[in-house]
């Protein structure tokens, strides 16, 4: 019995830009019809817009700014749709009927590969609506506005779209890079305090594994950092985009093996949003899972106590939490749907089956292991709901 195979292999280069700006949708700022004009086609380009319903409430002015932004640009771009408003948080990836309600627009207004689809908003929003673009006519030009903290230095500007299901973080997506970012800083003054907050763990989390000297600004910029000092924001913002954009151009950008060095602190955190019926937003939950596995390391003995000291002094000084109450229930019992050693397993599964967790050796440097002692883990938890500032391992 004979065989016979034909081998195909193809490269695809992958090209986009996070642009830096202020005032994106003032008619002199030229960037996005500029952008837009990149595609080399002619006459103007059909634009659809989905807007957070939380940047809408916080700027009211928002809508008529950018539908003057259109008139000034005509030449360029044109609405294919009129504005759509939806609500943002995390609330709006659990909601099927929302991504229902995108996907019939794509339909109803005529929004094909050659349009764009932009979104302006939070990271669930530009989750949300990056997958809409990604999966409707298998992929339409989708540009990414992000007006958090966390989705200009973190998600927003990376190749990931999610929706959430089965009463799991991220159970549907793909990998699909944007046609280009556009961060405008004027959007992070309307933010409230959590939302400030959040995505600065963001950036503590890359630079704990990678780059002593930026969790050294970290550290001594804290202060100004929680107090909303806005250039200080821009740097943090800026340096992290860079370490992100940099981790992602290495050799595992759709993450198809195990090492997802990214997520240190994650495992615990996507498990404690879901503990806590999303009361503990998305950078709330990764600073006491950084604050975990920062523990869990010094009790293994390969973070030293006074560094560790240093890494909690700095998540509290920066206004987070080191503790949630949903981090005791059911501890003990691993495989019990509401232990927080669950997700360990959860997150074993959505590596693949292979577990692969990030943890420090020291400020700057990650390791990474394929076992978690649960024992050990229970007397982090411990150390953590009793903390004190002093040294606790």
């Amino acid at each position: 019995m004979s065989t016979q195979s034909l081998q195909q292999q193809f490269q695809v280069t992958f090209s986009y830009t996070v642009h830096f700006t202020e005032g994106l949708f003032q008619a002199d700022n030229p960037l996005l019809a500029e952008v837009l004009s990149q595609d080399g086609s002619e006459g103007p380009r059909k634009v659809f817009f989905v807007l957070d319903s939380g940047v809408v409430d916080h700027r009211p002015g928002l809508e008529a700014e950018i539908l003057r932004y259109v008139d000034a640009h005509a030449a360029v771009l044109r609405l294919s749709g009129p504005i759509t408003i939806i609500p943002g948080g995390e609330q709006c990836k659990n909601e099927p009927a929302l991504l229902q309600q995108l996907l019939e627009a794509v339909d109803t207004y005529h929004i094909d590969r050659h349009s764009y689809i932009i979104g302006l908003g939070g990271g669930a929003v530009l989750d949300l609506v990056g997958y809409v673009a990604s999966v409707a006519h298998r992929g339409i030009r989708h540009i990414r506005i992000p007006t958090t903290v966390l989705s200009q230095n973190d998600s927003g500007i990376g190749v990931k779209n999610s929706v959430n299901a089965f009463g799991k973080k991220n159970f549907l997506g793909n990998f699909t890079p944007p046609y280009a970012v556009l961060n405008d800083a004027q959007f992070l003054l309307t933010l409230e305090d959590r939302d400030w907050r959040g995505g600065i763990a963001e950036a503590l989390k890359v630079g704990l594994i990678k780059d002593a000297t930026f969790f050294r600004f970290i550290q001594e910029n804290a202060s100004r950092l929680a107090a909303r000092h806005l250039p200080t924001m821009q740097y943090l913002i800026h340096r992290c985009a860079e370490l992100h954009l940099q981790h992602i151009a290495g050799p595992d950008p759709f993450e198809q093996g195990s090492s997802r060095p990214l997520d240190f602190g994650h495992w615990s955190a996507h498990k404690l949003e879901q503990l806590s019926h999303f009361r503990l937003r998305h950078g709330e939950a990764v600073a006491i899972g950084i604050a975990l596995d920062s523990t869990y390391s010094c009790l293994q003995g390969r973070l030293s106590g006074a560094e560790l000291e240093q890494i909690l002094d700095v998540i509290r000084t920066l206004g987070f939490a080191l503790y949630a109450p949903e981090m005791a229930e059911q501890l003990e019992d691993a495989t019990h749907p509401q232990s927080l050693l669950r997700g360990l397993q959860e997150f074993r599964e959505h590596l693949g089956g292979c577990l692969t967790v990030m943890l420090l050796e020291k400020i700057g440097r990650g390791v990474e292991v394929h076992e978690m002692d649960n024992a050990l883990l229970m007397e982090a938890v411990r150390q953590l709901r009793e903390y004190q500032p002093a040294v606790i391992c």
